[in-house]
């Protein structure tokens, strides 16, 4: 199927829009929860018969038109030789505090054997996902994971991780970072993912200057080296925060699609990017914990503001701004995913 290049025509002759979510497989899901409760979050992501399955049980429940490679996108912290553990949340056994800090990094093993879990994962994934539906690999884009390894999360001010950019901290974490993502990207695709996801979600803290400046360099290297090795296999970049002028500036070729978060405009994102990438989102996660009449509703009014707006729909894919959201509904989950089958057509 590619990334959902052969749309699926409907009995009237009209196309469906497709549809996948961000966390998809996850804590919200019966099936996620069956499967943990005999096991651990590391030994999920690695073992690939366990992240196949995990992957496997949205597409099965929800009829979603994509899977997405259950795994976690620090692992090249824990092979960059920072540690990581889940206690519930990521831990790790040093910060990226000063420059010599980077000296303590030891890539702990060779990529491709390292990260070899993953590859075994897409390839199962691969053989079991039916022809129609789409396989997306993910990874963190380079400033998400690097102001993990600086704060040891995400969310905040991110101001030592913004002092980074003048110490050497981030170009010295890009440099050590840059062929391990590589390879972990690559063997994704090797495995088959018709797509690889980049999850930006910290990036919206940064100015638009400082995003000019620091991190389109550093995005366009990474997706510039990954198409030598793939030119057919898809990059999807996610910012979460961001505002239209960012997405403007990015003018990256080798990104085929741009996810944007519930805050920014679909309509807007179409008219102004839809030439040049498809778009990505951008239903708020939090409608799915409504009441399904209100939700339904919500639904009806998306659809409303975009079906006859003589957008280009053949370059969205239907998603939500950021992942489902902890004691989601399933059956608002799998609701949700029929009504947009349903109505979503152009």
């Amino acid at each position: 199927m590619g990334l959902f290049n052969d749309r699926i025509k409907n009995a009237n002759g009209k196309t469906e829009v497709p549809v996948w979510f961000m966390r998809q497989a996850g804590r919200y899901h019966s099936h996620y929860q069956n499967i943990k409760k005999d096991s651990d979050f590391m030994t999920m992501c690695k073992d690939p018969v366990m992240a196949c399955e995990i992957t496997m049980g949205p597409i099965r429940d929800f009829n979603f038109d994509a899977a997405i490679l259950f795994s976690d996108l620090l692992f090249p912290l824990e092979q960059l030789g920072l540690g990581l553990t889940y206690n519930p949340g990521p831990l790790l056994e040093f910060k990226i505090e000063t420059l010599a800090d980077l000296k303590k990094c030891k890539v702990i093993e060779d990529s491709k054997s390292y990260y070899n879990f993953q590859k075994e994962a897409t390839l199962l994934l691969r053989k079991e996902l039916p022809a129609s539906k789409s396989l997306l690999g993910f990874v963190g884009a380079p400033w998400t994971l690097y102001t993990y390894a600086v704060e040891g999360s995400h969310s905040g001010n991110l101001t030592s991780s913004k002092k980074g950019f003048y110490d050497g901290r981030f170009q010295g974490f890009f440099d050590l970072l840059l062929p391990n993502l590589l390879s972990e990207m690559s063997l994704q695709a090797q495995g088959g993912a018709d797509a690889i996801c980049l999850f930006d979600t910290a990036v919206g803290e940064l100015t638009f200057p400082d995003f000019k400046e620091f991190i389109l360099p550093t995005l366009r290297k990474l997706t510039a080296e990954f198409k030598k090795l793939h030119p057919n296999t898809k990059i999807v970049y996610y910012s979460k925060l961001t505002h239209l002028n960012y997405l403007q500036a990015i003018e990256d070729k080798n990104i085929d699609v741009l996810g944007i978060d519930w805050r920014m405009s679909l309509r807007d994102a179409l008219k102004t990017l839809g030439g040049d990438y498809m778009i990505q989102g951008n239903i708020d996660p939090s409608y799915l914990h409504y009441d399904w009449p209100i939700l339904e509703k919500k639904l009806e009014q998306f659809w409303g503001n975009i079906g006859d707006a003589g957008l280009p729909l053949d370059r969205w894919i239907c998603g939500l701004g950021h992942g489902v959201l902890q004691q989601t509904p399933e059956s608002n989950v799998k609701k949700a995913v029929q009504y947009i089958h349903d109505h979503y057509h152009y």
